[in-house]
């Protein structure tokens, strides 16, 4: 940075000079946590309900990974589904636990899917989850369900939202709320990135 002289000046902050955390692809991820856990491609493909061969190509990233089917791997594999989110460099004491800076979210990405999910809250040890998801065009959750209750408004671009089959299209600024547990999608129709914040309790990622 420079100062009001216009002379360069060093920066002690050792926040400053944190290096950022590189996103890890979600397949490698769980092939990781598999071994660790010395599981085979089978026990957990079968357990999930779904191919070997299906399993090892979300492993290498080369399939699209649902929402619902990375909720029933992290059953398998024991964790929750916040594992997936590489964790941002951690802002100053006093803010940790309360505030989330811009640059400092969590984030994933879901292989295939053109899904992007940014975690809000400071953490998921309260009874509420604030979570931003960006769809690319015709990015698409597929049709999944989970315990609890979620609310959330369309920030930007236009959203497609079926809950028990029924369809309905929202546009910037609409709110929607239901319960988590009826089966539910979400996909963008547009041409440009659709941006929604949701408001999920109790947390489930």
């Amino acid at each position: 940075m420079r100062s009001a002289a216009g002379k360069s000046v060093v920066t002690e902050d050792p926040e400053a000079a944190t290096p950022p955390v590189i996103e890890r692809p979600v397949g490698e991820q769980i092939r990781e946590l598999r071994r660790v856990k010395r599981l085979t491609l089978q026990e957990v493909a079968e357990s999930v309900g779904v191919s070997v061969g299906y399993l090892s190509e979300i492993e290498r990233n080369r399939s699209t990974l649902r929402v619902g089917t990375l909720r029933k791997i992290c059953d398998v594999l024991g964790v929750h589904i916040s594992w997936f989110f590489h964790p941002q460099p951690r802002g100053p004491a006093e803010e940790r636990d309360l505030i989330v800076r811009a640059d400092e979210r969590r984030r994933m990405t879901y292989t295939g899917l053109g899904v992007t999910d940014e975690l809000l809250s400071p953490n998921l040890s309260g009874p509420l989850e604030l979570l931003m998801s960006t769809f690319e065009p015709g990015g698409d959750t597929g049709e999944y369900s989970h315990d609890g209750s979620e609310a959330g408004v369309v920030v930007a671009g236009t959203m497609e939202l079926w809950v028990d089959g029924v369809h309905f299209l929202l546009n910037t600024g609409d709110t929607f709320s239901f319960d988590s547990r009826r089966p539910h999608r979400c996909r963008n129709p547009g041409d440009t990135p659709t941006k929604v914040v949701w408001a999920i309790t109790p947390p489930h990622f």
